[in-house]
């Protein structure tokens, strides 16, 4: 049981912290607004609830002494799957501190990235966040303010990687996968290589036996001929 909402946990987490970055990409670009802004705090706010309830919840199940070997390889590969996870938040966190701050709302606007593309960004984080948390309250000083909590919640999420080392220890490179890297795409390159090789070889046979090119050769090859001899024939009557 612990072993599936502790998945389920994760999996909530993984898609959180896809939606951010997802987000994160628009900032300081044509679509950025306030309304923005409000989406990215509440879509890395549920990232972090989230983050502290697959802490809870791992450091929970690792600490068991009663759990199976089998079980404990299983939670260490989901610890680091949540670890990366949270790298992830910590990294796009501050790409939104720096960006944020180099392109206020409260200034002229001057876009980082003319995409040339506007709209609005909500059904994005709907797909993260449930329909009642989507709720926005306006914020004039959303830049001030904002960035500042933003600032204070990036050393939090930093303080909580550094406790989560010291309370278990799990090094990533010793967590075998449960397949191999690639595992699952492998069947469709290989069939696409193959796919690819079976055209370009069909594509040199036709090319070398085209009917139309090979007649083109022949009569060039005969009006050659007959120039050459026309040519000695000039040259033996001058």
């Amino acid at each position: 049981m612990g072993k599936e909402e502790c998945k389920t946990l994760l999996d909530a987490l993984n898609k959180v912290t896809a939606c951010y970055r997802h987000l994160v990409v628009t900032v300081g670009g044509t679509s950025d607004s306030q309304h923005l802004r409000e989406e990215l705090k509440k879509t890395r706010k549920k990232a972090q609830e989230l983050a502290v309830a697959n802490r809870n919840k791992l450091t929970t199940l690792l600490r068991d002494k009663t759990a199976s070997k089998e079980d404990i390889a299983e939670y260490e590969r989901l610890w680091v799957i949540f670890s990366t996870c949270v790298e992830f938040l910590e990294v796009d966190m501050k790409k939104t501190l720096e960006i944020g701050q180099e392109f206020p709302l409260n200034v002229p606007k001057r876009y980082l990235i003319q995409s040339g593309m506007s709209g609005r960004t909500s059904a994005v984080a709907a797909r993260a966040v449930s329909a009642q948390n989507m709720k926005y309250e306006a914020d004039s000083n959303i830049d001030v303010t904002d960035l500042k909590e933003l600032e204070n919640e990036i050393n939090q999420v930093g303080e909580m990687m550094m406790e989560m080392e010291m309370k278990v220890n799990v090094a990533n490179w010793t967590v075998e996968a449960k397949q191999d890297p690639g595992a699952e795409l492998k069947s469709t390159i290989s069939v696409g290589a193959s796919s690819v090789g079976m055209i370009s070889v069909n594509d040199e046979t036709k090319s070398a036996c085209d009917p139309t090119k090979v007649l083109a050769g022949v009569i060039f090859c005969v009006f050659l001929f007959i120039a050459v001899i026309l040519a000695v024939l000039v040259i033996k009557l001058s």
